[in-house]
């Protein structure tokens, strides 16, 4: 059953859980999908949280604790999904130590609220990787504008990041640019470059989403004979301006020193849209030295139905760019769309741990011990 997701991973895509929760790691269901389905990292996001603490009661014990301690909800926030990050980053330290730091990474994003703010951003950056205080974190740090330097900062640091909510080849350019300047701080400081991973995660689905809705308000035959195509296309270019950076003098001078190269990672791989198969986002994106972190619907869906006949992205580079250029000759604007997903992105962040400050404060009233 699982031939298709072993294929994938010799492939050299490494099959990440874009999923966490309590539940999950008490009933060992995440060990038993690092053990039989090939799951070598973990990412998580503010929904992802906000869904897992809302669900069950697998939290009730430690929000009892922390009501009966008084914390504000925020620090409720923070003890509770770093314990999750914790315990899910000491299951998957054995891939982490027998894949020499590659793999087995837990993702965790800084506040979203402090998207637009770099200082805020690289403190917060800090003192998430303090909590944990484990090797195999990454710290999320979303691709905004003010997101750009807080990378070159965490990164200059020595901490690990999984640069997210990229979807523009522009702000991944820039966003690489700033993993490289981060390392050249490293190396400056004396840190061990080797220690120091990354990840650009990429956004997909969401592309196709967006630009599908602006072909279907036109209506023609030669609009419609676009749809589905812009996503791939966008990431497939993605993986081009990986390989020109990662193969550069500036890469050349810091990999001689330790450093290891930002991994692409396909993110938003589920499919939104029921007309397309619901493993196109990895059967067409299977590259070397990249990562897909899937919905478990999806890592289902691809052990089940997947189609991985070797590397599909290598030299569709020149017809990649010609379905862009054809979206772009609708009249659909790619800067235009790429920038309102950015901002929806933040947004749809913000909204969920919005709603995970009120749905934990609730949690923390019902559970408080009461007075005398």
């Amino acid at each position: 059953m699982t031939d298709a997701l072993k294929r994938l991973s010799e492939e050299g895509v490494a099959i990440w859980l874009d999923d966490l929760s309590r539940q999950r790691i008490t009933s060992g269901n995440l060990a038993e999908l690092i053990d039989q389905q090939h799951v070598v990292g973990v990412t998580t996001n503010p929904t992802i949280f906000q869904k897992a603490i809302s669900e069950g009661h697998g939290y009730d014990q430690q929000l009892a604790d922390l009501a009966a301690r008084k914390v504000t909800v925020e620090e409720a926030i923070r003890m509770i999904t770093t314990a999750d990050v914790r315990d899910a980053a000491d299951i998957l330290r054995p891939v982490f130590d027998a894949t020499d730091g590659q793999d087995g990474r837990v993702s965790i994003e800084v506040d979203p609220r402090l998207a637009h703010n770099t200082h805020a951003t690289v403190a917060e950056a800090k003192q998430l990787a303090w909590l944990v205080d484990r090797p195999n974190t990454l710290i999320k740090i979303p691709a905004t504008r003010a997101g750009i330097p807080a990378i070159t900062e965490v990164i200059g640091l020595g901490i690990s990041v999984n640069v997210t909510l990229i979807f523009s080849l522009e702000r991944y350019r820039e966003v690489m640019d700033a993993y490289l300047a981060g390392l050249e701080k490293a190396k400056a400081k004396g840190l061990d470059l080797s220690q120091i991973r990354s990840v650009a995660s990429f956004f997909v689905s969401r592309v196709d989403s967006e630009v599908d809705k602006r072909i279907d308000a036109l209506g023609t035959d030669e609009a419609k004979a676009l749809r589905g195509k812009a996503a791939i296309a966008n990431a497939r270019l993605a993986y081009q301006a990986y390989e020109e950076v990662f193969s550069s003098d500036r890469w050349s001078a810091l990999e001689k020193a330790g450093a290891r190269k930002q991994r692409p990672l396909w993110a938003s791989t589920g499919v939104k849209d029921k007309a397309y198969k619901p493993t196109l986002y990895v059967d067409d994106l299977v590259a070397p030295n990249t990562v897909n972190t899937m919905p478990e619907a999806t890592l289902h869906a691809v052990e089940e139905k997947g189609q991985i006949t070797g590397d599909t992205v290598s030299g569709t580079y020149e017809q990649a760019r010609a379905d862009l250029d054809a979206v772009e000759r609708l009249g659909i604007s790619y800067d235009e769309v790429v920038q309102l997903l950015e901002d929806e992105g933040v947004e749809k962040f913000e909204a969920s741990w919005n709603d995970l400050l009120k749905s934990t404060e609730a949690e923390l009233e019902r559970l408080a011990p009461s007075e005398g």
